[in-house]
């Protein structure tokens, strides 16, 4: 029979609070799993047991644990009873493929029930004597085995694995409350809500989409990529809000130069109001500082000032290709190049202002309706549940 064993991050540092995040961790994990087997889920010690009642459906749940945040790590383990022989004769059985193709190997064994009358050190001598013994082709190695052969004495069962392997890291969602995505169809904003998302943040996307100068086929790509992020955020409603007008009443009153800056600055006016409703305490976006022209210092100043809501841009410092491998990492990559323009492409300026000051901006929205624009777009916004039609397939 075997187990998951999932050892927790860094909230085993957590004090009076600790509870409140295995709680939340615990729950995430068990309402992951239940659309893909029925599994028993508890968590002793610090550490999280998955029992998966059909062995044939643990590589699956393995598949879904790995990008679970709040997961240090994840080891894949068999169940004996907490004796010499039956943890040497498990060991040989479910690591037999291991045994087979290593040369050198060590044993390593925690003793977590103290009452186990040997100890740990005890314990992997005695059982390494045993498989080196009987095992000619084996031969210890104390620093840099092939095969490390791990047991761990617990309270009521003993486990054997080879060793664990890494887990998604991070906090686990919504221990550190919700906020508010500005999801585009490219690479960046997957990543900023990947990377918002692991520290514990619940995420609401929003989507700016200008129909017809972009296709219904851009607005399903944008689906598609909050789908795709789903297996590390958690189920999350994707908010689009049509944004044609606006970008029409910039073009036929603003300077183009301060196109791009001025259709931003709605953005964000629209996405603190949304993100308000939703009980969202933050924004999200995927800037990267210099990346383009709207990303300058000066150009993020100019945007960033109609909010009072703070902005999150964990991009902000990382170049194109530490974005990209976190983006085929996630699996968000090849949706994000397919060739469908957003609306952040629609009247871009030959010639945008990378330096602008803020009272210029001021006087070019004079010549708008801001309000009554935002209000109509928000008043219209489709609201679509993402991570909800493939379980239902």
């Amino acid at each position: 029979m075997e187990v998951l064993l999932l050892k927790c991050g860094e909230i085993v540092l957590k004090g009076l609070n600790r509870k409140a995040f295995e709680d939340r961790l615990l729950g995430n994990i068990k309402r992951r799993l239940k659309h893909v087997t029925p599994c028993e889920v508890a968590m002793r010690q610090s550490i999280i047991y998955v029992w998966v009642e059909d062995d044939s459906k643990t590589d699956a749940v393995l598949d879904v644990v790995r990008k679970i945040f709040g997961i240090a790590s994840i080891c894949r383990a068999a169940v004996c009873e907490k004796t010499l022989e039956a943890m040497q004769q498990t060991a040989e059985t479910a690591l037999a493929g291991h045994i087979a193709g290593a040369k050198t190997f060590k044993v390593e064994t925690k003793r977590g029930d103290k009452r186990f009358p040997m100890t740990s050190i005890e314990v992997s001598q005695h059982i390494g004597g045993e498989i080196n013994h009987k095992y000619a082709h084996l031969k210890p190695d104390m620093h840099t085995p092939d095969l490390t052969i791990h047991f761990e004495i617990r309270d009521e069962h003993a486990f054997v694995h080879a060793g664990p392997e890494p887990g998604a890291g991070g906090m686990p969602v919504g221990t550190n409350g919700r906020a508010a995505l500005l999801l585009s169809g490219g690479i960046d904003s997957p990543v900023a809500g990947y990377m918002m998302a692991k520290r514990g943040l619940e995420l609401v996307g929003i989507h700016f989409f200008s129909y017809p100068y972009t296709s219904e086929r851009a607005k399903e790509k944008v689906v598609e990529l909050a789908e795709i992020m789903n297996p590390y955020t958690g189920r999350m409603p994707l908010l689009v809000v049509p944004f044609t007008k606006i970008q029409e009443a910039i073009r036929d009153n603003c300077p183009q130069e301060i196109f791009t800056l001025i259709m931003r600055r709605f953005m964000m006016r629209i996405a603190q109001k949304l993100a308000e409703q939703n009980q969202c305490g933050a924004l999200i976006t995927g800037e990267s500082l210099g990346q383009v022209a709207s990303q300058t210092m000066p150009s993020m100043a100019v945007t960033g000032a109609v909010c009072s809501l703070p902005v999150f841009r964990p991009l902000i410092g990382m170049d194109k290709e530490e974005i990209v491998q976190i983006a085929r990492k996630t699996g968000t990559f090849e949706t994000s190049i397919l060739p469908y323009e957003d609306c952040c492409t629609v009247f871009t300026p030959k010639h945008p202002n990378t330096k602008p000051k803020l009272p210029k901006i001021l006087e070019a929205e004079a010549a708008l309706d801001v309000e009554n624009l935002i209000e109509e777009a928000v008043s219209n916004i489709e609201i679509i549940i993402t991570g909800k039609r493939k379980k239902d397939e």
